[in-house]
């Protein structure tokens, strides 16, 4: 992680939701399981907004491909969600 990009190029969880759609909760799951590039400032979580756009571009691209790996798993034990 590079902290050291200029201020601009750092947005809160909650202007990620605005420009992604998602939950400012889910940002900061996404900063916390490194899936996009972030860091805690105090109490508050910062992102690079070009991280968190590259992700979005991404699940976008997969659209229903993107799955719970374990989805087949469940589905032949019975507890899957039936498609």
């Amino acid at each position: 992680m590079n902290r050291h990009k200029p201020i601009r190029e750092w947005v809160t969880t909650r202007e990620a939701a605005e420009l992604t759609g998602y939950d400012p909760a889910y940002i900061r799951v996404l900063a916390k399981q490194g899936k996009v590039e972030g860091f805690k400032a105090g109490r508050d979580w910062l992102v690079s907004r070009e991280s968190v756009l590259g992700y979005k571009r991404r699940m976008d691209a997969l659209g229903p491909q993107k799955h719970n790996p374990w989805q087949e798993d469940l589905t032949t034990d019975g507890r899957g969600r039936q498609q």
